[in-house]
């Protein structure tokens, strides 16, 4: 992100640009001579386009310092643009940060060197030169934040860095406590990645004996992944289309996916944790989706095992009245029970849910009043009920609660 610096012409005399105007020449060769000699990485022969770059910044660099004191609504873009691609040059040159901003101190050093000597020959006062050193050094802090910001970028968007960035940036978004839109909008910024008001998860999990990690998955440049860690995860600008998920499935073959509902960037973490959770069930068998999960179809499921023990702890209260059952009268109760709540007592349609005789399902229903009673009719457990009949169901070989010992027979 480019600093913006103007010099303060209330503070500096204007007549400062016409003295100082006849030493730009001699001066930029004298900067770019030290800097030469006094940093190794800069000691090569400044021939063909690198040399011309370098004197270039230079020659912009010290021209606007002295067109600012003239005219202080000068524009600074073009210099900066200059610099910008200067620090980019250097990071692909394969020189260090380090010797960047050396170079930028030393164009400081020598700059306030000569100044000090046209300023004694021009007789200017103590206080003018005490300015002048202040926004000689500030001026050049400047053009070095803006030499650093094009250093970073090409760094940034070199070919490993830019995957280090990209996974980075996915965990300031992912992260919790959130982290500042300012932040985000930066390093997005700076990668390339145009921040977008509506997203996507997807939680990934790689199934047994594929070794998806094994190649680089071909994903769309939009598309921010961190596939190596504990819990491998993506986020899709927008809405997840039928198209999109065809081309991550490829990219992914053998991976069980389970795409989050599109939310607001700011509140992408709580769907990524929503769609874990609609993974986990799909692993357990809760959720028999096969290896595409849309968790927005199962934001009910997922919010009824939000709290697991909770769960469990309603289920025993609410099945109690079963505990004397064998396994096998207990399920045909339960089926009967949710045949029930989905058809709203309907015994026709009961019959054809159940695949029994409607004279059967009045029996059952009978067995049913006499397990459950009175809490049939409470509109309130009569919900709860609801809920957990529609939670994942215990493995069928178990009971829904202990059942008394030896009450059934191997």
């Amino acid at each position: 992100m480019t600093v913006e610096y103007r010099l303060d012409g209330g503070a500096l005399p204007r007549r400062l640009a016409d003295i100082l105007r006849p030493e730009l020449a001699s001066l930029a060769t004298e900067i770019v001579d030290e800097i030469r000699a006094k940093i190794p990485a800069y000691a090569r022969p400044l021939d063909g386009p690198y040399g011309k770059s370098i004197r270039a910044g230079v020659q912009h660099a010290t021209s606007l310092f002295i067109e600012q004191i003239a005219n202080p609504d000068t524009s600074a873009q073009k210099c900066h643009d200059v610099h910008h691609k200067l620090g980019q040059n250097e990071m692909r040159e394969g020189r260090s940060l380090d010797d960047l901003q050396a170079a930028y101190r030393v164009g400081a050093r020598v700059s306030w060197r000569r100044m000090m000597r046209v300023g004694k020959r021009n007789g200017l006062s103590s206080s003018v030169m005490s300015q002048l050193a202040d926004a000689v050094f500030a001026y050049m802090d400047t053009l070095a934040s803006v030499a650093l910001d094009g250093y970073l970028e090409a760094k940034a968007t070199s070919a490993g860095a830019l995957e280090t960035w990209r996974r980075r940036l996915l965990g300031m978004i992912l992260q919790t406590p959130a982290a500042p839109p300012a932040a985000i909008a930066e390093l997005a910024q700076l990668i390339g990645w145009p921040v977008p008001k509506q997203a996507t998860p997807i939680a990934v999990h790689s199934l047994p004996g594929t070794g998806h990690n094994q190649r680089k998955p071909t994903l769309d440049n939009d598309v921010l992944a961190d596939l190596d860690g504990i819990e491998p995860k993506l986020l899709v600008p927008g809405t997840v289309t039928d198209t999109r998920l065809a081309a991550i499935r490829a990219a992914l073959p053998g991976c069980r996916l389970s795409v989050g509902p599109c939310v607001r960037l700011d509140t992408a973490v709580f769907a990524l944790r929503w769609a874990r959770k609609a993974l986990s069930l799909a692993q357990q068998g809760s959720i028999t989706d096969g290896l595409v999960i849309r968790c927005e179809q199962h934001l009910s499921t997922v919010l009824v095992h939000s709290d697991e023990l909770l769960l469990d702890t309603l289920r025993d209260k609410l099945m109690t009245p079963l505990a004397s059952l064998t396994v096998k009268q207990r399920e045909r109760t339960l089926e009967t029970l949710r045949a029930w709540l989905d058809t709203r007592g309907s015994v026709p349609d009961m019959a054809t849910q159940l695949g029994v005789h409607p004279q059967t399902v009045r029996y059952r229903m009978r067995q049913l009043e006499v397990s459950f009673g009175d809490l049939l009719h409470d509109p309130t457990q009569r919900f709860e009920l609801e809920l957990v009949l529609r939670a994942a169901p215990k493995p069928r070989a178990a009971p829904v609660v202990p059942a008394p010992r030896n009450r059934e027979r191997r």
